[in-house]
């Protein structure tokens, strides 16, 4: 399988060839856990997402990339921010693509399904707030599960 390789402000990183358009997706459940996924691609913890498809809105891309990576459907609720650092870059070694950040995430709340990996997630689960931060996680998932916890100065522009 490809693998995705996250550089964050390293003089390594390869210059960003594309931009596109993606959302997250941080899902919570009626006791207030988190729904994490365990990436294929480089085996770190994240929340659920992927690239806007033309056609797609915002929301529709959010609830679709839910499904399809996790088997929970959603609804959207809010926005936590968008996160679009340039010094965050995204190499995909299937095709050489080296993505500038550009992420939109929304929080939402599980109205159906059950946790079920799919080709993107090796694993699906709910976590407990306090515990979902002690996960291996990239430092941009990181920061952003930080000011989901914390609600400090949302939404975040950045």
């Amino acid at each position: 399988m490809a693998k995705r390789i996250d550089f964050y402000d390293d003089p390594d990183a390869p210059e960003p060839n594309s931009l596109v358009p993606s959302v997250n997706v941080i899902v919570s459940n009626t006791a207030g856990d988190v729904l994490m996924i365990r990436r294929s691609d480089n085996d770190n913890w994240a929340f659920p997402g992927g690239a806007i498809d033309l056609g797609e809105s915002i929301p529709q891309a959010a609830v679709r990339e839910t499904l399809e990576e996790t088997g929970i459907t959603c609804e959207i609720t809010g926005l936590l921010g968008t996160y679009s650092d340039p010094r965050h870059v995204i190499l995909y070694t299937s095709n050489g693509e080296a993505r500038q950040e550009f992420s939109i995430v929304l929080t939402g709340r599980a109205v159906a399904g059950e946790p079920t990996p799919s080709e993107e997630s090796r694993e699906v689960r709910w976590v407990p707030q306090d515990e979902v931060l002690s996960l291996p996680m990239d430092r941009s998932m990181r920061m952003r599960i930080e000011h989901y916890l914390t609600g400090a100065s949302l939404p975040y522009i950045g």
